[in-house]
């Protein structure tokens, strides 16, 4: 068993601020989402910062309206990390400074443990330019890194950490092994899911956390603290199993369990009725191909669709769970586990509310396997109030 005072394990989620987490973790009576997670969790991974940088009142906000011992940890700036890809000639040390400045009333409190550099997807090995940065790290501060290329799975990365004292962030995802690398005196998980698109759209299986747990119980015995964050935010999932692999640990405490039992029994109920839909949909309807598409599509626009040329439409996915496709200058995706379409269309816009079809979707049906084509029409017949029209974000 894991002592917390001798072994101290903060584990959390990546952001607290997700409307979808009211009902299976957050009540609507909650005021402030950030008071009711550090009722349950002690640590949170701040992913607003990497976006934009907070302003110096909103992180004085975080220290006072949070309690004693929270600890936070934020990510880096995406202007340093992607946009200027840690080039100290674009001024990166200035941007670093003005950011370590503005987290002040964390790290001044005892509240920040730690801040992570999250590397580019195709920022390739590069050791001379990461140990340059590495150069301009304040020592007030622990930071760890976060690779997302394969090139730096390597001796001479660990090397490079070791010597700078930067944790080398242990990552579940699709793309990286799981590998446990301890290269300074903390440690940071991440977990993303496997979700398809996107990752993190995921929900674990306890049988595939509980192999975390002795990777966790072996590296408390390296490290000061460890710090660990779970990414599936979609739907709550990231509070599920958060809870459940601090159950695994055996440091649970009864507002987490309690919390843990709230958020499972919400998620169970909903995939039951997920379940009880796709029976539903199971059941063939009576209209055709032909009467479902003209049913479902805005006036005019089915006559538009059948103008699109073959060769403007290109279909990049076409799977039971989700549909991607380029029309023109457009693009188009169908979620079909969580029933939404999404478009980009200027028309689409304008009649998204109505829960129709625009052209360009209309053709996107036209041109896709008749029989899943008739599948997702029918449920959007049998079930429109259900499904979800969103404007595409890219």
């Amino acid at each position: 068993m894991i002592s917390m005072a001798e072994n101290p394990v903060f584990l959390g989620t990546s952001g607290w601020s997700y409307k979808e987490w009211v009902g299976p973790f957050y009540s609507k009576e909650d005021k402030s989402m950030l008071r009711a997670y550090t009722k349950v969790f002690k640590t949170v991974e701040i992913d607003s910062t990497f976006y934009r940088y907070p302003s110096k009142g909103m992180v004085m906000g975080w220290a006072k309206y949070s309690p004693e011992g929270f600890v936070f940890t934020a990510k880096l700036p995406r202007l340093i990390t992607h946009e200027k890809k840690l080039d100290l000639n674009q001024g990166v040390k200035e941007d670093l400074e003005r950011f370590v400045e503005i987290m002040e009333p964390l790290w001044l409190g005892g509240k920040l443990g730690c801040i992570l550099i999250q590397l580019p997807p195709r920022f390739t090995f590069q050791p001379e330019k990461l140990d340059s940065f590495f150069k301009i790290l304040p020592t007030q501060v622990k930071f760890a890194v976060e690779f997302r290329d394969h090139s730096w799975m390597r001796a001479d990365a660990w090397t490079l950490l070791q010597r700078n004292n930067v944790a080398y962030t242990i990552v579940d995802e699709p793309l990286l092994s799981p590998e446990v690398h301890v290269t300074s005196d903390i440690a940071y998980f991440r977990w993303h899911g496997h979700g398809d698109r996107p990752w993190y759209n995921y929900r674990y299986r306890a049988s595939e956390l509980e192999p975390w747990v002795p990777k966790l119980r072996e590296t408390t015995q390296r490290v000061n603290k460890v710090f660990g964050y779970f990414n599936n935010h979609y739907h709550g999932y990231a509070v599920e199993n958060c809870l459940q692999v601090l159950e695994m640990l055996s440091v649970q405490t009864p507002q987490q369990e309690a919390a843990k039992n709230k958020v499972q029994r919400y998620l169970n109920d909903r995939e039951r009725t997920k379940e009880v839909k796709l029976e539903t949909f199971a059941e063939p309807t009576k209209m055709s191909f032909e009467e479902l598409l003209r049913y479902l599509t805005a006036p005019g626009r089915l006559e538009r669709a059948l103008d699109i040329g073959d060769d403007e439409l290109k279909i990049r996915k076409e799977t039971s769970e989700w549909v991607e496709a380029d029309i023109r200058d457009y693009h188009i995706t169908i979620d079909l586990r969580d029933d939404i379409i999404s478009h980009d269309c200027a028309d689409w816009g304008k009649i998204l509310q109505t829960k129709k079809l625009c052209k360009h979707v209309a053709k996107l049906f036209l041109a896709m396997d008749r029989e899943e084509a008739t599948r997702i029409l029918g449920s959007l017949y049998m079930q429109k109030e259900t499904w979800q029209f969103k404007p595409h974000l890219g």
